[in-house]
């Protein structure tokens, strides 16, 4: 199991738990939480993100772009670890499970849903695959951004109070930031592999400096869109912004000090990290 777990990337599975969590929070805001919907939005983003790193395996081990050896995680496929045929059939099937909890939500959202669904499954092979896979060619962020901070933040709150706000659009906004930090992380420990294969990451294309600085501004800017929102809470409240900042300081003076597989750890705490952030939306979304 362990290069299966391996291929799952745990350390990024809260981006997509962080997304349903923010979504929540704000329902809870407006008095209309549902847990059954919420609980299938998260089955369904964990799933799919789960496809989408199937998938990024398999199709860069097709298209020649994994080499063993590399900086990053494990590649069971690359490695020998998994045959090729399982992860396709493992993509497959993942991605399916998450169509299917996703058709359940049609339920509480109308049959309009399923161009969302739809849109959401080609954006999970659109990644790694197809004509102009996104990752390949500098689009990896800003699709998590859509993918990861948007679509789940802002869908997890209309299945539960069947409308749309701009207090979860801003904040949609804001957790996307944070999941593209997770990617800027990965392909900052990836630039040179990458640059090898012909990966035109956004670090591939303008380096470690420009990257690591986006990655310090892309925090600040997340905090400083929902900056309102907490100044609206009692000023405990605040620390939960200002620890962030602070962790998420540390974490980049940390980006700038090591190299290589030394910055595997970067990403999973940036994921955390974000995740925890969310955790306190919750909190304080649950303050009388």
């Amino acid at each position: 199991m362990s290069p299966w777990i391996e291929a799952m990337r745990l350390r990024t599975l809260p981006v997509s738990v962080a997304g349903v969590i923010t979504g929540t929070a704000c329902a809870l805001m407006m008095g209309c939480f549902s847990a059954w919907p919420a609980g299938l939005c998260l089955a369904f983003a964990v799933l799919a993100q789960i496809a989408s790193n199937f998938a990024n395996e398999y199709y860069d081990y097709k298209a020649g772009l994994d080499r063993p050896g590399r900086e990053g995680p494990r590649r069971g496929v690359t490695e020998g670890d998994i045959t090729p045929s399982a992860m396709k059939v493992a993509t497959y099937f993942t991605l399916g499970l998450a169509c299917a909890i996703g058709c359940s939500l049609i339920y509480w959202g109308g049959w309009w849903l399923i161009a969302v669904g739809i849109a959401i499954a080609l954006g999970v092979m659109a990644y790694s695959t197809g004509p102009y896979p996104l990752s390949h060619h500098g689009w990896g962020e800003v699709a998590v951004i859509f993918f990861f901070g948007i679509i789940p933040v802002n869908f997890t709150f209309y299945l539960q109070s069947g409308f749309f706000n701009a207090i979860t659009a801003v904040a949609s906004i804001s957790i996307g930031l944070m999941g593209a930090n997770v990617l800027i992380v990965n392909n900052y420990r990836d630039m040179e592999d990458d640059a090898a294969v012909g990966k035109r990451t956004l670090c591939v294309r303008f380096g470690r400096h420009a990257m690591s600085t986006l990655y310090l501004f892309n925090g600040f800017i997340a905090v400083a869109l929902m900056i309102a929102y907490w100044m609206l809470l009692p000023i405990w409240w605040w620390f939960a912004p200002a620890v962030y900042l602070a962790l998420h300081t540390m974490i980049w003076l940390r980006l700038q000090r090591v190299q290589g597989a030394a910055l595997t750890p970067c990403l999973g705490m940036t994921a955390v990290l974000m995740l925890a952030y969310s955790l306190a939306i919750l909190a304080s979304s649950l303050w009388p």
